[in-house]
């Protein structure tokens, strides 16, 4: 196998095109915290590459710890590592270097985020084990990939802040939520396994109304963060747009039609993360 194919393989293993769902937020508070206080580009790339360091090292992990599950659910049976075309070893190596690479990154970013690091690690990584433990696994995996956002306003300004802890709860919804989604998918292959999960437990009616609601505060958050940081009409019109696209969402998912999960899972929210990106810099850069 040529070095692009590894490359390649490696890549789907840890769904690194996924990046685009968190990576947004924590860019979008990279922007709010630089504001009136200056960022170069060295923090920049250094936050880029924790980013991409943490979640690979999650992603990993995860992979490693599922892999007998994997194996047994059709859905997952042709990933990576329990169809052969990644060893436990690789991926554990992958893993590791992750880690490392994240806790290198955060120390290049200052005392705090170094600190910090191995509680971010904690989190990132228990979140494997979650589901088998409590139904609540959703919003434990929204909380690991939410802190992302307090994570690049730490690097930024050495300190935490309102508009940071804002995104956090709003990122927590929204991954938790649509991390409800979809895990409807696989209902009868946890309840079989014993694995928890809301849709497992409480049912695919429950679960879109658990979802919904989750994605209702995703919203709040969103204009609370906007108020905290002072931000004007363009910034809300981004706002607005999420809104739009994740009332599309839940149009599409019904209890008697799951067809279209992986379009509102893949395809939906990555415009969500992009469109709010991209009206809060505007918003930045226009001093709005």
């Amino acid at each position: 196998m040529n070095p692009l194919s590894v490359i390649a393989t490696y890549g789907r293993m840890v769904k690194f095109s996924h990046t685009v769902f968190a990576l947004p937020f924590a860019l979008a508070a990279t922007a709010l915290a630089a504001r009136g206080h200056g960022i170069t580009l060295g923090q920049v790339v250094a936050i880029l590459v924790a980013m991409a360091g943490a979640r690979t090292a999650a992603m990993g992990f995860n992979r490693i710890v599922d892999r007998r599950l994997d194996a047994r659910n059709p859905r997952t049976a042709n990933r990576e590592l329990p169809a052969g075309k990644v060893s436990v070893r690789g991926a554990a190596l992958l893993t590791a270097a992750s880690a490392v690479i994240f806790v290198g990154a955060a120390a290049s970013l200052g005392r705090l985020c170094l600190v910090l690091s191995p509680v971010v690690l904690g989190l990132v990584l228990g979140y494997s084990f979650a589901k088998r433990f409590t139904w609540l696994c959703h919003l434990f995996l929204g909380l690991a990939i939410g802190i992302a956002p307090a994570g690049a306003w730490i690097a930024v300004r050495g300190e935490l802040g309102w508009p940071a802890i804002w995104l956090v709860a709003a990122v927590a919804t929204w991954i938790g939520g649509f991390d409800i989604l979809y895990a409807l998918a696989d209902r009868d292959f946890d309840r079989r396994e014993g694995i928890h999960s809301i849709p497992a437990r409480f049912g695919v009616r429950a679960a879109l109304v658990i979802s919904a609601v989750l994605h209702v505060g995703t919203v709040a958050a969103l204009l609370a963060a906007g108020h905290a940081a002072q931000l004007g009409i363009i910034y809300y019109f981004g706002v607005a747009a999420v809104l739009g696209i994740l009332i599309y969402e839940h149009g599409i998912v019904r209890p008697s039609n799951l067809s279209r999960v992986d379009v509102a899972f893949f395809n939906l929210n990555g415009y969500v993360s992009v469109v709010y990106f991209a009206a809060t810099l505007v918003a930045v850069l226009l001093g709005q």
